[in-house]
């Protein structure tokens, strides 16, 4: 998945319900479903044109949202952070003997408890 493309899936995780309905099903015929904007056009009985004005007016909204609120932004902030901090646990997992070490793990449960 090209960068471009995971950026704009998250932001549309996060904000697609602020799209119009034909957004979002331009968007995720796009994006999700890797349709090309000849495809879409085909299907839904409009320009290949109309479709891709379509899809950039959605990334515009999806991006200015994010410029403003800055939600997924501070999600994959945390996402890092608590990838780090259970890497960081299992490191000292690795280093340590007998109740840190069980203190560790139990971090480690926390710590995935939260990822998901």
């Amino acid at each position: 998945m090209s960068g471009k493309t995971l950026e704009m899936t998250l932001l549309y995780d996060f904000y697609s319900e602020l799209l119009t309905e034909k957004q979002r099903e331009y968007f995720d015929l796009y994006y999700n479903d890797d349709l090309s904007l000849g495809e879409i056009a085909d299907s839904v009985g409009i320009t290949r044109q109309g479709v891709r004005d379509m899809i950039v007016r959605a990334e515009g909204t999806l991006r200015a949202t994010e410029e403003k609120l800055g939600l997924v932004r501070r999600f994959v902030e945390m996402r890092d952070t608590l990838e780090a901090a259970r890497a960081a646990a299992a490191e000292l997992r690795r280093m340590t003997c007998g109740a840190a070490a069980e203190k560790c793990e139990e971090l480690m449960g926390i710590l995935g408890d939260l990822k998901g």
